[in-house]
Parts: structure tokens; C-alpha cells; sequence
């Protein structure tokens, strides 16, 4: 399994980021895929496929940890890409919730 859980919605609170610029203040880090659990269930495969997806987003994919669990936010094209390309991590921003 390339995740470590498929979820649909996100069970952490709110956390008032929104943009990528509200996420530019936490520094990106490895992340292994199969220690993640997804956020969203469907993917448009247009993201994924696309040669310039992160044109006007952020490079880095957007987890949040609560509760010892690594939630993708955002960034679910870019983990199953590294996925395809056979690689078990990316790099992400990783913000912590108490």
C-alpha cells in the first residue's frame, strides 16, 4: 500500500493556514509515504498528470500532525507522482498540532 490510510475530510482542528504563503513559515522535510494517511479519497487526474501543477502552488506537499498521525492536506498528485517514480517519500511542510 503506498499510504499509510485513504481518509476523506480532515479530523485535526482548524489550523488558520490557508495559503501557501500562510505555509511558508514551516520548513519542508522528508516525509515517507506509507507513514501518511490522505485527506481526500479522489484525485483530479488532470493534477497529477499536469507538467506545471505546481506553477501557482506551493513545491512542498502540506501535513499536519495531530495526535502522532501525519495527515496529507495538500499534495496528494504530488505524493502518488513520487509514488509512480517509485520513491517512498517526499518532501513536505510539516505542521505540528498540539
Amino acid at each position: 500500500m503506498i499510504f499509510k490510510s485513504v481518509g476523506d475530510g480532515r479530523p485535526y482542528p482548524e489550523h488558520g493556514k490557508q495559503s501557501a504563503k500562510d505555509w511558508s513559515d514551516v520548513a519542508p522535510r522528508m516525509v515517507r509515504l506509507d507513514e501518511l494517511v490522505t485527506t481526500k479519497k479522489v484525485l483530479d487526474l488532470g493534477l497529477l498528470l499536469a507538467e506545471d501543477s505546481t506553477f501557482y502552488g506551493d513545491l512542498f506537499a502540506h501535513v499536519v500532525q495531530w495526535q502522532d498521525t501525519l495527515y496529507l492536506e495538500d499534495g496528494l498528485h504530488r505524493a502518488l507522482r513520487a509514488a509512480l517514480h517509485q520513491r517512498p517519500a517526499l518532501h513536505a511542510r510539516v505542521l505540528v498540532l498540539d
